[in-house]
């Protein structure tokens, strides 16, 4: 079992550290593209049903949580909102039957990148015994 005062290798760390960064930037522009009201934003959310008026809070929210997450003090508070806000983006994408995936594998990559940086969280939930 890891403990907390086990180093993380540094294969693993560059590992985590690429697996928050691309989910990062995915987050990020996804929010920009949200607080310009980029043209096939507003059509997606017309298209989800969701109206307009919520574009710039949910840009607003996505953008928060990011910067949380990348916070390394934070990062376990912002892994936790982004895996809600994406739970969200999911059910919206399955409801309407569209691809749903991508949103999985983005929450993977958060826990995942995490996982293989922060000792705490190694520690908390091992692999192996």
């Amino acid at each position: 079992m890891t403990t907390p005062s086990a180093p993380v290798s540094k294969t693993a760390l560059w590992a985590g550290y690429i697996m928050t960064v691309l989910p990062a930037l995915l987050m990020a522009f996804s929010a920009i593209m949200k607080l310009i009201k980029h043209v096939s934003v507003v059509k997606g959310f017309a298209d989800f049903g969701i109206p307009e008026s919520h574009i710039i809070p949910l840009g607003i929210v996505e953008l928060a949580c990011t910067v949380i997450y990348l916070i390394p003090r934070t990062s376990v508070l912002g892994a936790i909102l982004l895996t809600g806000y994406l739970g969200g983006a999911t059910a919206t994408t399955a409801r309407l039957g569209q691809a749903f995936i991508p949103t999985v594998i983005i929450g993977i990559l958060i826990w995942g990148g995490l996982f293989l940086r922060d000792r705490r969280l190694r520690a908390l939930i091992p692999l192996r015994s």
